[in-house]
């Protein structure tokens, strides 16, 4: 049996139904009731209280660790996570970590994720780690303004970085939980190319057949915006990196392309699945 946490979100919806059509016996893991797949099991958890997921956790083989948002705070204890999932006879642990622990070390919610990530190579289970960039799914913040105004609203608009598709994450992470090829492995994942907020506008645009408007927000018109649901700390670190990009996190990593043996889907490939949210 699989445990997928976050099962209810843009990345664990398809890594549930990916593994269910695997064949694989799967306990989807969220903070509320929701509908799962048929034939998958869905239990309420709340992360924050590891204990929680204990349930989820008996007779599991191998468990999907997707952190909330509270969970990325520098007081945080996901590393709790780790050794109760040990605990209960666990033996592969595939972590959604963040591309910022490479690119930058320093940021306060870095510094809490390396610890998480060395916990997990320090527990003797068998572990994959997932270091995804920003996601295209972060466009559905736009969906209410695209619906009701026919405007995007976002920082840095002509700054760009490689998005990378939540559904590309569930497939490499479908494929490191199934098989042992992976196993001790770190993977950074992106889009197949650099897009800024006001191409990805652009392109909502194209996919309605209808003018978008962009708007420019100043940093911390964003970071008021961003701490309604995450850490002031996250948005910060997450502010650093769209402001600013380093060439490491420009670059295009074949790592999905490795994994999944297909090149990742682009931004206009997402707004094609999901333009329905921006009608």
């Amino acid at each position: 049996m699989i445990v997928v946490t976050g099962a209810t979100g843009n990345i664990g919806r398809p890594l549930t139904q990916a593994l269910a059509d695997a064949g694989e016996q799967v306990t989807a893991v969220s903070r509320r009731a929701a509908a799962v797949p048929q034939g998958v099991r869905h239990l309420t958890a709340d992360l924050a209280r590891p204990a929680s997921l204990a349930p989820a956790l008996d007779g599991a083989k191998a468990l999907f660790l997707l952190l909330s948002g509270d969970l990325h705070a520098p007081d945080a204890r996901p590393g709790d996570i780790v050794g109760l999932a040990a605990a209960h006879g666990v033996r592969r642990v595939v972590l959604l970590s963040s591309q910022g622990v490479a690119t930058r070390p320093l940021g306060a919610t870095r510094i809490a994720m390396r610890a998480l990530e060395d916990t997990l190579k320090e527990s003797g289970l068998e572990w994959t780690i997932l270091r995804p960039g920003g996601f295209a799914s972060n466009a559905f913040a736009w969906a209410e303004s695209v619906r009701t105004q026919r405007t995007v609203a976002a920082p840095f608009g002509d700054v760009g970085v490689p998005v990378v598709d939540p559904a590309d994450i569930a497939d490499v992470a479908a494929a490191c939980l199934l098989g042992d090829r992976h196993t001790g492995g770190t993977y950074e994942l992106t889009g197949p190319q650099v897009v800024t907020p006001r191409q990805q506008s652009e392109t909502i645009a194209a996919a309605l057949g209808v003018p978008v408007r962009f708007h420019e927000l100043t940093r911390d018109e964003a970071k008021a915006a961003m701490t309604q649901f995450v850490p002031a700390e996250l948005a910060d670190d997450t502010l650093d990196i769209i402001s600013a990009p380093k060439p490491t996190e420009l670059r295009i990593s074949p790592d999905a392309e490795r994994v999944l043996g297909r090149p990742p889907h682009s931004f206009g490939d997402w707004v094609a699945r999901n333009v329905a949210a921006f009608r």
